[in-house]
């Protein structure tokens, strides 16, 4: 563990330096340097007593370039022509950017410090829920594999190869009851995959003029349910628990004469509660010890669902236009071009993905230590 925590500090270290090399690279590059006609104008520019949209000091500067440069009235004409014209477009250089352009000052690193944490909290917060929806989708295909439950599509081809619309009326109606059930059933699931697997600003677009998606709450909603983020992990978390029950020891574990009995309402089974709770235990079941070890194993994936999670939410937030949070203020500043505050955020960034790993490798270890009964 101190040799990953090691490389985790030093991971870090390595890219903040790298990440201030380029910061004060840029901050030297935003410094606006004078243009050729304005180094040769200078002192004539910065003169603070002179107005000259007021003609009459244009015309006093006239008679002064007449006066100290004599004999030299067409020079001094273009003088004051370059003059007027190079004040003119730094004045509307000024004005362009004044709104737009932004230093990273310790006003904007409090605002950005948090923006930070309300992303931190949303991310943990669909973290959590993501990492619970995963446990509860993937036990439950896995108990339905175990019942041996069949597919709606199946169920309904199975029904309708066996004509049971050659009997009777009272045959009849059941079959066509049961075909129609089966039917709503498939469609249900199918649009419930489609909504998984869509990218969340499709569905942030599509339901723009009907809802109102500016909130937090439905950014959480689209974080877990979007982007195919619960329905990967979830079959990943399912082929763990597969795996798992391949293994001797469930034979070990049902000689014990722990019960294999996957029904959701006998004593001895596996009930909606203990699937749905948030601390799931099975007891006395040869399925408790599958889903352990398989939590075990899926721990490590945190690494990149963390990565695929950030990234989901940041463009969540550009999508839904939320103002005030990380995500739209990335993409307002790679608008504006300023390139320095867009490396904070970035770094933070950063720092929230190693964070997670260092988390991850710590609980890891700790539950290690555990099944080897070293604590």
């Amino acid at each position: 563990m101190r040799r990953r925590l090691t490389e985790h500090l030093l991971s870090i270290l390595v890219i903040t330096l790298l990440a201030a090399g380029v910061f004060w690279y840029l901050r030297a590059q935003n410094e606006q340097k004078p243009t050729p006609a304005e180094k040769q104008l200078g002192p004539l520019l910065e003169l603070p007593f002179a107005e000259y949209d007021d003609p009459f000091h244009t015309a006093l500067l006239r008679d002064l370039l007449d006066l100290y440069r004599p004999g030299r009235s067409a020079e001094n004409d273009s003088l004051l022509s370059l003059l007027l014209k190079t004040r003119e477009q730094k004045l509307v250089k000024e004005l362009t950017r004044s709104h737009l352009q932004q230093k990273l000052t310790w006003p904007k690193l409090g605002q950005l410090s948090l923006m930070y944490g309300q992303f931190i909290w949303v991310y943990v917060l669909v973290l959590f829920l993501t990492y619970y929806g995963v446990q509860t989708v993937a036990v439950m295909r896995f108990v339905r594999k175990k019942q041996e439950r069949e597919s709606y599509l199946y169920a309904l081809w199975q029904l309708l190869s066996a004509k049971p619309f050659s009997g009777g009326a009272q045959k009849t109606l059941k079959a066509v009851r049961q075909a129609v059930s089966l039917l709503i059933k498939a469609a249900l699931r199918g649009l419930l995959y489609f909504i998984l697997f869509s990218p969340a600003y499709v569905i942030a677009y599509s339901l723009r003029t009907r809802i109102d998606t500016d909130t937090v709450f439905f950014m959480i909603v689209l974080g877990v349910f979007s982007n195919g983020l619960l329905i990967n992990y979830a079959n990943k978390f399912y082929t763990f628990l597969v795996s798992e029950s391949r293994k001797g020891y469930v034979l070990t574990a049902m000689v014990k004469n722990l019960s294999t009995d996957y029904s959701h309402h006998k004593k001895r089974g596996i009930p909606y509660r203990a699937i749905f709770a948030l601390r799931k235990h099975f007891g006395a079941h040869v399925f408790q010890h599958i889903f352990i070890n398989s939590r075990y194993q899926y721990l490590a994936t945190f690494k990149e669902q963390a990565s695929f999670l950030i990234t989901g939410l940041i463009i969540i937030e550009m999508a839904l236009n939320i103002h005030g949070h990380l995500g739209y203020e990335l993409l307002q500043q790679l608008l504006y071009q300023n390139y320095e505050i867009v490396l904070v955020i970035i770094l933070f960034i950063f720092y929230l993905v190693k964070l997670t790993e260092m988390a991850t490798d710590w609980f890891i270890e700790r539950l290690a230590r555990v099944y080897e009964n070293k604590i």
